[in-house]
């Protein structure tokens, strides 16, 4: 244990613990769980980027039916996608990047071809019938659709998560 000399120096920990929603102790962490997917990379540069593939070996990811569209919105933003899983993370952060990650299209709206491949990924390999589909993506804009302009803001989309009791503890990396 006493060559694991972390690669940060002190006044780096304490940047990422300013910037982030983690504490020193997690930012350690999590940098070696990052290390562990590249150690030919990552040993050698603490900020190496790695491919999506790698990234997709990570654990939480790997199982997530959401991990390449997590990758892709985080990859394409100066976000990091560690501290947002944090359980120490706003959830009006959280809210914001789910949103953005449902957002298939990018047109900043969770229309019906968004709420299509959203529940897709999430029923996986139980497809529903199309007529299945549509009935609930009707049901889902009757009841959060407030405007009634055929697709979801982020402020129904938010109001969603505000009634969601499992909202926070589903959106997140255990460190």
């Amino acid at each position: 244990m006493g060559q694991g000399k972390s690669q940060f120096s002190e006044d780096e920990l304490q940047d990422y613990q300013d910037l982030t929603y983690f504490t020193k102790k997690e930012v350690l962490y999590a940098h070696q769980k990052f290390k562990a997917l590249a150690p030919e990379k990552v040993g050698h540069n603490k900020n190496a980027k790695l491919p999506m593939s790698k990234l997709l070996q990570y654990p939480e990811l790997s199982v997530n039916p959401f991990g390449e569209r997590i990758c892709k919105i985080f990859s394409s933003s100066q976000d990091d996608m560690m501290s947002v899983f944090s359980q120490m993370a706003p959830k009006s952060v959280k809210a914001e990047h789910a949103f953005r990650i449902f957002d298939f299209d990018g047109d900043d709206m969770l229309g019906a071809s968004d709420l299509k491949q959203v529940i897709s990924k999430l029923t996986g390999e139980n497809k529903l019938t199309e007529s299945e589909m549509n009935w609930l993506i009707q049901n889902i804009l009757e009841e959060a659709d407030l405007d009634d302009d055929g697709a979801l803001s982020f402020a129904e989309f938010e109001h969603i998560i505000d009634r969601s009791s499992d909202f926070l503890s589903t959106f997140r990396i255990r460190l």
